[in-house]
């Protein structure tokens, strides 16, 4: 009764319903990978080995008895800014946390959805930065090369569903924490639009950058595990029109027109997309038009997009800074920027106010084109450690010129999806993002499904984390 831990979220639903496996089996399965591998990938923080085999246990009664829900039994992890009821929620940080007391929304849909949590991933401090490092932790290590990192916030998310311990994960994306870890580890990562996937109990999170999505290896189970943490909270003011994410993943996207955009807005550091890099998306943009799509370069007018991003994201830096039961404890960089907060607090109802005329001048470039088409980083996957020592301006410079093309579309809460673009010469995967204007969620897993399909970005898997003793391997795609 084994199955593959590569099969995938919607494998292993199937094979828990059809009665091919157990969720013991499969949760048992997933923690000893996990066990086995945080030696060498260390993508969890916190695993809840007892409590989830327990629940796998009541999962198979359940399935025993007819019961039928679209995860039930399936082992899943979610990032650890999450709440999960009786775990801290360290969300990357030191010190003494207390375990939270109920589940955040999203998890009490997974759970609704049968799905069974095996634990909590690793995330850089207060999710601040495209690498998953930290003294709290160590660091996460990407598993097509754990001399690399595999990005960042949701980076143990990311690890931990390249490396087949879990089929899939949830993470967050406040400047492109989904997508960039997803491009950095060869998966699908998906940015719903803003309020898709409650944030509640830190409602209106991070001023409004921030949303949580899923991560996979395949659009259809992207889309499964979406469509499972979809929904608002009671207290949630903000309810976007419902959608069918798995019903997308499996329609054709007809014929759009795609603009392709290989320049980065405005970031001050003269930041261009590596030549591997802008050579994968291009390849891209090629496959996209023998699909018989209309493609051409383009630019979007971005225009100071930045000036309304910087108040929001140091505010909501300085807003979980501040209920940190310890402010010492945290890194000189995230005290840093929670005095850069607030500072620039006072601003964000003057960025925040700018949101709508930043949705019509970005959203006219939409009267013309579908989709937008972009690097989601302008270079391949960091060296682990290639972060550390450099003070607060120094590493916000060093992330703005590597990672310059996800942010501007948390400033307007509109939805991206990460998908594989191939490799560097060294083995290094890197990720184009698909993006489009409000509720668009469901032409852009249409269209990456309809790539996915010609591209089988699925079929790669990473050299097995569970034989590398060795830190720095050379990976084989």
């Amino acid at each position: 009764m084994s199955t593959d831990p590569f099969g995938g979220l919607a494998e292993h639903a199937r094979a828990l319903a059809a009665g091919e496996t157990t969720s013991e089996a499969l949760v048992t399965g997933a923690l000893a990978r996990i066990e086995a591998t945080q030696g060498t990938l260390n993508a969890f923080r916190t695993v809840r080995a007892e409590a989830a085999v327990e629940e796998a246990r009541a999962a198979d009664r359940r399935l025993a008895a007819g019961e039928r829900l679209p995860l039930l039994g399936v082992p899943i992890a979610v990032k650890d800014d999450t709440d999960v009821a009786g775990v801290p929620t360290f969300f990357g940080c030191a010190g003494d946390i207390p375990p939270a007391t109920e589940d955040g929304e999203a998890v009490r849909r997974l759970r609704a959805a049968g799905a069974v949590i095996v634990g909590k991933t690793n995330t850089c401090e207060l999710g601040q930065w495209p690498f998953t490092e930290g003294p709290a932790f160590g660091a996460a290590r990407n598993p097509w090369s754990t001399g690399h990192t595999p990005g960042g916030s949701s980076g143990g998310s990311a690890a931990a569903v390249a490396a087949g311990l879990v089929p899939a994960a949830l993470g967050s994306d406040g400047a492109g924490s989904i997508r960039i870890p997803a491009a950095w580890t060869h998966l699908v990562g998906i940015k719903p639009q803003r309020s898709r996937v409650s944030v509640h109990p830190y409602d209106d999170c991070f001023q409004g950058l921030t949303v949580y999505g899923p991560l996979a290896r395949t659009v259809a189970d992207a889309a499964l595990l979406l469509d499972a943490a979809a929904g608002a909270h009671p207290r949630e003011r903000f309810r976007p029109a419902a959608i069918d994410a798995s019903a997308a993943a499996r329609r054709e996207p007809g014929r759009l027109r795609v603009a392709l955009a290989l320049r980065p807005p405005l970031t001050l550091t003269g930041a261009r997309a590596h030549p591997e890099v802008r050579g994968a998306v291009t390849a891209l943009a090629d496959a996209l038009a023998r699909l018989g799509h209309d493609v051409e370069e383009a630019r979007p007018r971005y225009g100071l997009v930045g000036l309304a991003f910087l108040p929001r994201a140091a505010a909501g830096i300085a807003a979980y800074a501040d209920r940190h039961p310890d402010p010492a404890l945290l890194d000189p960089r995230t005290r840093s920027a929670a005095r850069s907060g607030h500072r620039l607090g006072r601003l964000v109802p003057a960025a925040r106010a700018r949101e709508a005329a930043q949705h019509r001048r970005i959203g006219a470039f939409f009267d013309r084109y579908d989709v937008l088409l972009t690097p989601t980083t302008a270079v391949p996957p960091p060296r682990i450690g290639s972060f550390d020592g450099l003070s607060a301006p120094r590493t916000d410079i060093r992330i703005a010129a590597a990672c310059p093309y996800a942010w501007p579309w948390n400033v307007l809460g509109w939805p991206g999806v990460n998908v594989p673009a191939g490799f560097t010469a060294h083995g290094l995967p890197v990720g184009a993002q698909l993006l489009g204007p409000a509720g668009s969620e469901e032409r852009l897993i249409s269209l990456a499904a309809q790539l996915e399909a010609g591209q089988r970005w699925y079929e790669k898997r990473p050299p097995s984390p569970l034989g590398a003793a060795a830190v720095g391997g050379t990976p084989t795609p």
